[in-house]
């Protein structure tokens, strides 16, 4: 993280998958604090490559297992609420995952929920603007998009 007038970096995953009619499906997490609708995000972690941390957090968020890009898919801005109300802008990477297997039982799995949406439904349940745009994106043709693309010929 960096000082507050800066902006910090975050990373995120986009947990997505296709179901049997072929369409994209975005899985979405409540967040801890408002259960307002989210990606699941975390900041970076000593170590590890930014992709993987993305994993990471998609693993304990949601209890999501797959395939991580390490391509980004685009990023977007917020503001992080911190203990005592401070805002520090973020800026977060966003990195695809196709999903192959949602753990019953995870890290997570009492403070959150999980659900599958459209990408249109997502896109309108989130309240950042750019990430709003991110997943309206995934809603003609998501193999197009290069990031997807190279995950898809990768896995």
């Amino acid at each position: 993280m960096t000082d507050a007038t800066d902006t910090a970096s975050q990373i995120a995953a986009l947990p997505i998958m296709w179901d049997r009619s072929g369409r994209v499906r975005v899985l979405m997490v409540t967040s801890r604090d408002s259960g307002r609708w989210v990606m699941p995000k975390g900041w970076p972690m000593d170590g590890k490559k930014p992709w993987r941390a993305a994993e990471i957090e998609a693993l304990e968020e949601a209890g999501a297992i797959g395939s991580i890009g390490s391509e980004p898919i685009g990023t977007y801005d917020y503001h992080k609420r911190l203990p005592g109300g401070q805002a520090v802008p973020c800026r977060v990477t966003v990195y695809p995952m196709i999903v192959e297997k949602l753990k019953r039982d995870w890290k997570e799995r009492r403070q959150r929920r999980r659900r599958w949406f459209s990408p249109k439904k997502a896109a309108k349940l989130v309240d950042e603007k750019d990430l709003g745009e991110l997943l309206d994106r995934l809603r003609d043709k998501p193999k197009k998009d290069p990031a997807i693309r190279k995950l898809l010929k990768a896995s």
